[in-house]
C-alpha cells in the first residue's frame, strides 16, 4: 500500500497531484494511552477545487456545484482520525477525498422515462375496487334489529 507517493486516481486516468494537496496533522482525541498525547496523528487533507489544474473543466464545475455546501472558498476538507497511526490516517484521508471527487465528477443519471400504466392493469384495480365496494354496500342493506 505504497500509495502515498505520487498521485490518487479519481476515476480513470484521472489522478490528483500529490503537489496540489496540503496536508495538517494534529493530536487526534480519543483514547490511545501515552502514546496519543505525544504524536500527531490526526490528519487533515485540503485540496482547492476552485484552482486545480488536475481535474477537466466539466469535472470541476460538477464537483463545484455538486459539493458547495462542503467547500470553503473553494477548498474541500477531509479529516481522517480514526487510526493511532498518521500514515493509515493519511491513506484513509486520501482514499476519501478521491471518493469524495469521483462522485461528485459522476455523470448526471439519466432523466427516468415515463411510462403508461398497461390497460390490463388498470381494468382489474377498477373491477377489484367496484368487487370491494359491493361487499361493503352488501354489509350495509341488511337490517340487523
Amino acid at each position: 500500500m505504497d500509495r502515498m507517493s505520487g498521485s490518487h486516481v479519481v476515476r480513470g486516468s484521472v489522478s490528483l497531484p500529490e503537489a496540489e494537496l496540503m496536508w495538517r496533522f494534529s493530536r487526534s482525541s480519543g483514547p490511545g494511552g501515552q502514546h496519543v498525547n505525544t504524536s500527531d496523528s490526526q490528519v487533515e487533507l485540503r485540496f482547492d477545487l476552485a484552482r486545480t489544474e488536475a481535474l477537466p473543466e466539466v469535472w470541476k464545475r460538477r464537483a463545484l456545484e455538486r459539493l458547495a455546501g462542503r467547500l470553503v472558498d473553494g477548498v474541500v476538507v477531509v479529516r481522517a482520525s480514526e487510526h493511532r497511526s498518521q500514515w493509515r490516517n493519511r491513506e484513509t484521508a486520501a482514499v476519501r477525498l478521491a471518493a469524495l471527487l469521483a462522485e461528485a465528477t459522476a455523470p448526471p443519471p439519466k432523466p427516468r422515462k415515463p411510462t403508461r400504466i398497461p390497460r390490463g392493469i388498470n381494468e382489474r384495480r377498477l373491477r377489484e375496487k367496484k368487487q370491494r365496494a359491493e361487499t361493503k354496500r352488501g354489509r350495509s342493506r341488511q337490517n340487523w334489529a
